[in-house]
């Protein structure tokens, strides 16, 4: 089975039965739930080869696309177990590239993981210190021999792994990076323990209260069995303190849009920062580990609820949009 977007190996010592509702849930979920996106067909799979490897992605050009205007640049991160594919049909990033007029890529991680600075034995990818940021860094500069993106305008997004190592690539390429927008995933330890950006980054963190395996208040993933993060408040108080934000966080609560949902959203934003920048804090009572207004990819026992309050993917690009690079 593969687990897709569920954190690094959700279900591998759950057992029988956990294995076989794993597997039942995702046949029903590709079988009959999240539709692929109207333009998935002009998604095209690519390859490029890095530091003796041959790399894969793909990639999505919007018709919308002006060849005269530099255009945005999306990059989207899947989980742990999982691959570009499935990301985007989860999100419905493609979707709204065709509307808004960016590109989205959507790479995969050696080993369907990504190495974002946790400890060595997390994953293969780990084990083996595969180069994903020279990965990105040269995946970029094809990209930018391609087309014409704005160099102002690149993000990245990703869950679980993928939101892990987004804080990592922007930390370790905050030259190249503008924005950011973790979902159900945090900075990494050790690797926090020498996080120190060039440069300020926007950043729009969203973490469920209640996610089973990516804990809101840090530590062991998977119960320790997949490394560890940093507390998700600490996390957002990083930025902040590294973007140089010169106010206290204002907060506020989303009005209640689904009450079977058992979800509510307080939004925590800190403002003021330097190079214009944000951080922005989308806490997810109740949320689990999904991304929110999405499918529920596996059974709640196992990931927790989806959060139906908001569109995660709207409310990314929505913020992307408006934290360009000065």
């Amino acid at each position: 089975m593969d687990r897709g977007l569920a954190a690094d190996g959700v279900g591998r010592r759950g057992g029988p039965i956990l294995r076989l509702l794993a597997t039942v849930a995702l046949c029903v979920l590709w079988a009959v739930g999240e539709p692929c996106p109207a333009s998935a067909g002009q998604s095209l799979p690519k390859r490029l080869e890095v530091g003796g490897l041959t790399r894969t992605y793909r990639l999505h050009v919007p018709q919308s696309l002006r060849s005269e205007a530099p255009a945005p640049l999306l990059l989207a991160f899947h989980g742990g177990g999982g691959d570009g594919v499935k990301l985007e049909r989860l999100t419905g990033f493609t979707s709204l590239a065709q509307r808004g007029g960016f590109l989205v890529v959507y790479p995969d991680g050696m080993y369907k993981n990504w190495n974002d600075g946790r400890e060595a034995g997390v994953s293969r990818a780990h084990r083996e210190n595969v180069d994903d940021l020279g990965f990105i860094a040269t995946l970029l500069d094809a990209l930018t021999g391609e087309y014409r993106i704005d160099p102002a305008r690149v993000f990245s997004t990703g869950i679980s792994n993928g939101a892990i190592f987004s804080h990592f690539l922007a930390a370790r390429l905050s030259s190249r990076i503008a924005a950011i927008a973790p979902v159900v995933g945090g900075i990494a330890d050790p690797f926090h323990q020498t996080f120190n950006p060039d440069r300020p980054v926007s950043v729009l963190i969203l973490q469920g209260t209640a996610d089973p395996l990516v804990p809101y208040d840090g530590g062991g993933i998977l119960k320790g069995r997949r490394g560890r993060i940093i507390p998700t408040e600490e996390a957002a108080h990083r930025w902040a303190q590294h973007n140089g934000c010169r106010q206290a966080p204002v907060r506020h609560n989303l009005p209640d849009r689904d009450p079977t949902d058992s979800c509510r959203v307080t939004i925590s934003t800190w403002s003021g920062c330097r190079e214009g920048t944000e951080v922005t804090l989308y806490t997810l009572e109740g949320g689990g580990h999904t991304w929110p207004g999405r499918s529920q990819y596996l059974p709640a026992f196992i990931i927790g609820k989806v959060c139906r309050e908001i569109d995660a993917s709207a409310v990314i690009w929505d913020f992307f949009a408006k934290h360009p690079r000065p």
